[in-house]
């Protein structure tokens, strides 16, 4: 379901500015939290994504560093909190001097997001954007 959605997702991002992005990166899940659901869905969306963008997706150089609880019922302020600083770079220049479209499924208040943003752009030269499947008010 998550690389049709992406597909179509790709579809109308075709004829946009994402069309210069140079790769794809999925926000990440814990390790362990991977292995108990079995796969990533924001992977799977750019998995999708990228067959339309004829971009590859790189889903190991962006990290989740820590296992933190569930976001669905924070608030805004706890959300940031809970991901602030969990996120990093296993090579940095991979990203270096590159576009990368962060894709994640949902974005509520935007903490997850920003965090990934902060370590891509750790890497020099770096330009992020970022696409979602959709959006909720917290």
């Amino acid at each position: 379901m998550g690389a049709m959605l992406g597909r179509e997702m790709g579809k109308s991002l075709r004829d946009s500015i994402f069309r210069e992005i140079d790769l794809i990166a999925p926000v990440p899940l814990h390790p362990q939290k991977l292995r108990k659901r079995g796969y990533n869905q924001s992977e799977w969306i750019a998995r999708g994504i990228a067959e339309m963008l004829e971009k590859p997706v790189d889903a190991q150089t962006l990290v989740r560093r820590v296992l933190t609880t569930t976001q669905t019922r924070k608030k805004r302020f706890d959300r940031w909190e809970n991901v602030d600083s969990g996120f990093g770079l296993t090579n940095s220049d991979t990203f270096s001097g590159r576009h990368v479209l962060l894709i994640d499924d949902v974005i509520t208040t935007g903490a997850t997001l920003e965090a990934c943003i902060h370590a891509v752009l750790s890497a020099p030269g770096t330009k992020a954007s970022v696409a979602t499947l959709a959006f909720a008010t917290a």
